[in-house]
Parts: structure tokens; sequence; C-alpha cells
């Protein structure tokens, strides 16, 4: 094998919508900490966007395209991306995206953004990664969607479907489980006393509907949040959350100001990677209240975000999910299912802040760092490093 064929051999393609969510520097982290991630492994690494003109127009299309060439370049990644808008193809082109996808061995396609056959048909394995867990499934069983068509291997990060107390369907198909990951290089422990807020960013509705599935409806954040509205009253701390949230939704935004909630404009702190870093680590803790698909069905789904501020040695106080029958809770990381456990966990942070800070970075680095997630996902995907 000449030099050139073994280097196409080690590239991983990430197809996701960045692009399509500027200015979302969570969304960001998201698709970053597996290129870097991969990358930090060896492996070079491709990711691929798509704009097309439902999406924006062609001025708009050009202006989300450069947001994303400079914010690939910031992280080392200038030469590793590609958009197609439809017309053209900008970062690599599209001749030399269809080489490097004939010979890759894996295309990591993060909720079936890319659907472009040509694309699909060409790596060796493709593999569907899910990060809304219960959604597309539940879509498939209803008949609504089927977003896991073309694909080879299905990985989610709700590492309790199949189990018994789980109501994910698992829609016929073999589901690898595996956590997100997280470059601790990239997030360095924050050494303070904890003087900063309990802190979360959050959309209060999402792109996604509520589904209807057996009978039962399962919802979105804003149908958990307000059950914890009352928290930082009842607490006496002080609680900011970056939400993305209508100003329509009046009702709602004078519920939570009126119990004590600092609602900050997300586009003011998080609207790029370095923003968004920045806004966990001057925090003293999140307060995450996951949405109501993944509270009722106990799939285990736990936030990227949250893998963020454990890995900045912040500790998480976060809605039960299913997550505590796979990581160590109580202390760094502490589970609620209720409005009085949410606050004892609130005085048990304050109460023993230091503590609690190095058991978060600890948690991190056990379970979520990068090295360790990514090459064991790797193992199971058959794929060598």
């Amino acid at each position: 094998m000449d030099v050139g064929l073994e280097r196409m051999n080690k590239i991983i393609i990430v197809s996701g919508s960045l692009a399509q969510r500027p200015y979302h520097g969570g969304h960001a982290w998201v698709f970053l900490q597996y290129l870097l991630g991969f990358k930090q492994l060896g492996w070079d690494v491709l990711f691929l966007d798509r704009l097309d003109e439902t999406m924006c127009d062609q001025t708009e299309q050009l202006h989300r395209v450069g947001h994303l060439a400079q914010m690939m370049e910031e992280h080392g990644l200038g030469d590793a991306w590609s958009v197609d808008t439809g017309r053209s193809s900008h970062g690599l082109s599209r001749a030399a995206l269809l080489e490097k996808a004939q010979h890759s061995p894996l295309l990591i396609n993060v909720m079936g953004f890319c659907h472009d056959p040509e694309i699909l048909a060409l790596p060796r394995c493709r593999v569907f990664l899910d990060i809304d867990p219960g959604f597309g499934q539940m879509w498939k069983e209803l008949g609504l969607a089927n977003i896991f068509e073309g694909h080879d291997i299905f990985v989610t990060i709700g590492e309790n479907i199949g189990k018994q107390d789980c109501t994910i369907p698992t829609s016929g198909l073999k589901w690898i489980v595996s956590p997100q990951p997280i470059v601790l290089e990239r997030w360095p422990m924050q050494h303070d006393d904890g003087a900063g807020a309990f802190t979360s960013i959050a959309s209060w509705r999402g792109p996604f509907g509520p589904v209807e599935y057996l009978g039962k409806t399962y919802g979105l954040r804003v149908h958990e949040f307000r059950a914890f509205a009352e928290l930082p009253s009842l607490s006496g701390s002080q609680f900011d959350i970056a939400l993305d949230i209508d100003p329509a939704e009046a009702n709602d935004i004078a519920l939570l100001c009126r119990n004590g909630w600092n609602l900050i404009d997300p586009r003011a702190v998080a609207s790029d990677p370095s923003s968004y870093r920045r806004f966990i680590q001057d925090s003293k803790a999140e307060f995450m209240i996951a949405k109501n698909m993944y509270v009722e069905t106990r799939g285990g789904w736990f936030s990227d975000r949250s893998i963020c501020y454990l890995a900045s040695g912040k500790p998480v106080l976060a809605q039960e999910t299913g997550f505590t029958q796979n990581y160590p809770t109580g202390k760094g990381l502490i589970a609620f299912s209720s409005l009085d456990e949410a606050k004892a966990g609130v005085d048990e942070i304050c109460g023993n802040y230091v503590q609690h800070s190095k058991a978060a970075r600890e948690i991190a680095e056990e379970y979520f760092d990068s090295d360790k997630v990514l090459t064991r996902l790797l193992k199971r995907l058959g794929v060598e490093s």
C-alpha cells in the first residue's frame, strides 16, 4: 500500500449539522469532542455538513460556512471539513471528499444527518450515532420516520436501551451503547472556591415536539422544568441559566423570574466553543434538567454539557434519567428526582464544595475521557486503531 492510500485508510468521517446551527457553542462541542478525540488517537478526521436552500438563502449560506471555517481553523481542523450547499462544496471539494470516503473505514453519521446516497455508499462501515435517544426509535415504531436506514451499525448514548426498565424501543436493531467523549486537555480542571452560581445552558423546547407512544406522551424540557422552578427561592443560592426561550412564553418566563432565576441570552455567553467553555468554567456547579423523554424512558441519557462541567471540576446536580445505573453518584455527581432532593443536592454541594469539585473531575477522567471512550468504541465497531 502506498503512503497516500495508507493515510486515507486512517480517516474517520463525522457527519452532522454545524453550519445549520451557528452560534450554538455547546452544539459545536458535541462534534468537536469526536473530531479532536479521534485525532488525538492518531486518526485523520473529516467533518461533513450540508446547507441546502430550504435552510437559508445563498448569502446566509456563505455567512454560516465562514463561521464554520473560522471555528474549525481555531481548533486545528482547518483542512478537515466540507459543506455541501447544493450549488457547490466549501472546504474540501466534492471530488476530494468522495476519494477520502471511498477509502475511509468509518463514517459516523450523527442522527443520520447525512443522507447523500453517493457518500453513504463509499465508507466500509456506516454508523448511526444516536444522541437523542427515544425520539428516532419511537418515530420508527409509529411509522413517522425511519432515520436509521442506510447504516450498518447503531450506536446510542441511551445506555439503558434494551434493559427491562427502559421504555425506548430497540426498533429491531442491535445497539452499541457508548457515552459521549470529552477531550480532557481542552477542558482543564478549574481550582476555585465555588463562588459562582449554579448554571445551565438549555433550550426551553428544542427542535422536536412531544411524541405519543403506546398511550403515553413523552415531552420536552419545559415539561420537567416547571416542577423545579421554585428551587432558587427555596435554596437561597444563585441560579443563572442561559436559556433559549421564545418571548411568547411569557407565563413561563414570569414563573422563572418570580422564583429567582437569572435568565441570560445564550448568544451572549455561549455563541461559540470558547465562550461556552468560559461560561461553564466560571460556574459553581451545573443544575441539569433533562427532557421529559429522557426522564420517562429511563434510557440512561447523560448530557454532553454535564460532562464538560465535570471535567472542569464543577459538580453536577442532574435530574435522574436512569444514568445512576451506569455512573457513581453522591460525590461530584448528584442525582435528583424531586424538588426536595434537588434542594438537598444544592445544600450538599455548597457545604462540601472542594470535595465535590475534586470528585467531579475524577468522574470525567474515569468515565468520559475521549481516549478511553473512543478506543473502546472503535473496538466495538471492529475498527483497528
